[in-house]
């Protein structure tokens, strides 16, 4: 088996080790991600059918306004994966241990104290007018919001596991946890489905536990075995960690937020500007267009701590090879999104029948959407890989301030309807896909000074 494989890796040009590893991570990172792909498309019928079109919407928003608090981890996630590969890569386990035990304490503390203000703040809130919804939601939202949020700041501190493996190169590990969590949510929501009657609380509580449960059992495991090395401990939380991981993640916290505020608060204002119902069919065309992106970052995954590692060796003859390879990946995957494009009203009717109608205008923006994102991100992971990201900061939280204000104008002054949000969002990218490209040229052949390499 194993000769079989050095074949393969001969035959398709890839020697190094660094390159060896990605392409195992990356053929294991298929078959989870394929298993995830399919398991999260037969949800989604699944679910409309539980819920129903307007609770399910409901749900859409509310998972897209819970993701807006991702920022509460403040990029310690990103700046830890970054400095973890760095002690990694000088061989300096004590360091990376004290790297982890500080991140998680920190993050466990801020998760405690925002849930504690959320508590405070759900108090006064009324959430049926936040989701513009029916009254009779009332107290079901009331209640499944601090539920909801709870699991939510509680994953914040045990998805860092999958940080670590990210950071230590192995990276099918977040692909793998990914395929569990979906596939048991489907088999979860089935059975909900068959004896349990419609919930919107029911769904959410256990929708929302699912993943922390089996991110706990990768906590325990991991560290009592492979990472048994790095475990947590207090002795080694120490300030010094922290300004170096918050250093670095404080400008991945910036870039969160925009990121949040750019592309996750589309489902809300549909919601707001239209029925949370017309969430649904934006939703679907963006589930259809992301199977692109999902795949192509399969491949892309690996290579964030694998140029943090080669960027700190010098060696930037492989950054370049690597660098090239996945700019024919990128080209390939547009042609992907082409060919989904023509045969995207067969695919709906077979994925989700006549329930829901999805315009071709709506399925045609999503698709050039998904074209700008594949284009740039190979150069975005490239500087993330490098850390310097001031310049992606700058640039993406600009177009952030103009994405909500961008929406609701071409909602209000065009016909495109739902459609004009992802125009809005197209908008706002443009920018971005033009400096990525510049930065890596500029950083890859020394000539990035100012903004540029900071």
């Amino acid at each position: 088996m194993k000769n079989s494989i050095l074949k393969i890796y001969s035959k398709l040009g890839i020697h190094s080790a660094r390159t060896k590893n990605i392409s195992k991570h990356v053929f294991l990172s298929f078959f989870y991600k394929g298993g995830s792909i399919l398991a999260s498309f037969l949800l989604v019928p699944l679910t409309i059918n539980f819920l129903d079109t307007e609770n399910y919407g409901i749900w859409l928003t509310l998972s897209s306004f819970i993701a807006w608090f991702s920022f509460f981890d403040i990029g310690l996630g990103h700046g830890l994966r970054n400095k973890f590969a760095e002690a990694r890569a000088n061989n300096n386990l004590e360091l990376a241990k004290g790297y982890v035990s500080t991140a998680y304490l920190t993050i466990t503390i801020v998760a405690f104290v925002t849930f504690i203000i959320f508590i405070i703040v759900n108090y006064f809130v009324d959430w049926t007018k936040v989701f513009n919804t029916s009254n009779s939601l009332f107290n079901d939202l009331k209640l499944l919001m601090p539920i909801v949020f709870g699991f939510f700041c509680l994953q914040l501190i045990v998805k860092l596991i999958t940080t670590i493996y990210l950071a230590d190169q192995k990276h099918s590990m977040q692909g793998k946890i990914g395929f569990i969590t979906a596939a048991f949510s489907l088999l979860v929501i089935w059975l909900l489905s068959m004896f349990s009657k419609s919930s919107l609380l029911l769904f959410g509580t256990v929708f929302s536990a699912i993943p922390i449960i089996i991110l706990v059992i990768l906590n325990l495991f991991s560290f009592t075995n492979t990472y048994k090395s790095v475990k947590p401990s207090l002795s080694f939380f120490k300030k010094k960690y922290l300004k170096d991981i918050f250093g670095l993640g404080f400008t991945f916290f910036i870039i969160q937020i925009s990121g949040i505020i750019l592309f996750s608060t589309d489902n809300f204002i549909i919601a707001k500007l239209f029925t949370p119902a017309e969430v649904v069919p934006y939703n679907i065309a963006y589930k259809y267009m992301s199977i692109s992106q999902m795949v192509f970052a399969i491949i892309l995954a690996p290579y964030w701590s694998s140029v943090t590692e080669a960027y700190i060796k010098k060696d930037f003859k492989w950054v370049k090879m690597a660098m090239k390879n996945l700019t024919k990946f990128a080209l390939v995957f547009i042609l992907l999104i082409i060919v989904m494009v023509l045969v995207a009203p067969i695919s709906y009717k077979l994925w989700i029948g006549n329930s829901v109608s999805i315009p071709f205008t709506l399925t045609m923006a999503m698709a050039l959407y998904f074209i700008l994102t594949i284009i740039y991100k190979p150069f975005t992971y490239f500087v993330n890989g490098t850390g310097k990201i001031r310049l992606q900061m700058y640039s993406i939280a600009l177009t952030a301030l103009l994405n909500i204000p961008l929406s609701i104008f071409i909602v209000s002054n065009t016909e495109y309807g739902v459609t004009g949000v992802i125009i809005a969002t197209i908008i706002c990218i443009i920018p971005h896909t033009i400096l990525c490209p510049l930065q890596y040229n500029k950083l890859i052949n020394n000539r990035a000074t100012g903004l540029w390499n900071k």
